[in-house]
C-alpha cells in the first residue's frame, strides 16, 4: 500500500546538477529552505526524449513567474549530470534544451525517484512526478502521472499561488480571486 507524503515533511534530497551557468553542482532541498524558498521539483523519464522538451522549456520559459513566486525549480530525472549538459547543449530546433534557467538534477542511484514514489524499477526511470514543497519543507502537493502527458504550467503557478494564500480555495480558483 502507498504511503501518504502531502502534509508531511518531504524526502531530503541532495544531488548533483547541471546549474543554469552550465557548470556543475549540487541542489539540495535544505538549502532552498535555508533561503526560505518553495521549492517546485519535477521529475521526467529521460533526456533526449520527445514529451519531456516541452515540459522543461516551458517550465523554463515562465522561470520569471516561479521566481516572482519565491519559489526554486528543479528538474529531476535518472539520467548523468553529462547527458544533462548534453542535452542543454544541443539546440531546441534539434530536440534540444537549449539554455535554462533553472539547474537539471542527476539522480544516477535512483534514491531521490524512490524516496518521492516516481520510479519505475524495472525500467530504472522515473514517472512525470511534480511536487510543491514549503520552504518549511512540508510536502504541499503532488502530482503523478503517465509519461505520455506533458504537464501544464499554468496549472503549476495556480496551484503554487494558491498554497501561498494560505486560505481556502475552491474549485477553478484563480489567482487574484477571494479565498473562502
Amino acid at each position: 500500500m502507498a504511503e501518504r507524503m502531502v502534509a508531511k515533511q518531504a524526502p531530503r534530497f541532495e544531488m548533483d546538477a547541471v546549474l543554469s551557468n552550465k557548470e556543475f553542482g549540487k541542489v539540495s532541498l535544505e538549502e532552498n529552505m535555508k533561503n526560505d524558498k518553495w521549492t517546485v521539483l519535477f521529475f521526467y523519464p529521460m533526456d533526449f526524449t520527445f514529451v519531456c522538451p516541452t515540459e522543461i522549456t516551458a517550465l523554463s520559459d515562465r522561470y520569471d513567474e516561479f521566481e516572482d513566486l519565491d519559489a526554486e525549480v528543479v528538474g529531476v530525472s535518472t539520467d548523468t549530470i553529462h547527458t544533462h549538459l548534453a542535452w542543454i547543449n544541443t539546440s531546441r530546433d534539434e530536440n534540444g534544451l537549449g539554455d535554462l534557467a533553472y539547474p537539471l538534477a542527476a539522480d544516477t542511484n535512483h534514491q531521490v525517484s524512490k524516496d518521492f514514489g516516481v520510479l519505475i524499477e524495472d525500467e530504472g526511470v522515473a514517472l512525470r512526478g511534480l511536487f510543491i514543497i514549503s520552504p518549511e519543507g512540508e510536502l504541499m502537493y503532488q502530482v503523478v502521472n503517465h509519461n505520455n502527458i506533458g504537464r501544464d504550467v499554468d496549472e503549476t503557478l495556480r496551484v503554487l499561488q494558491a498554497l501561498q494564500t494560505g486560505g481556502l480555495c475552491p474549485a477553478n480558483w484563480k489567482p487574484g480571486q477571494e479565498t473562502l
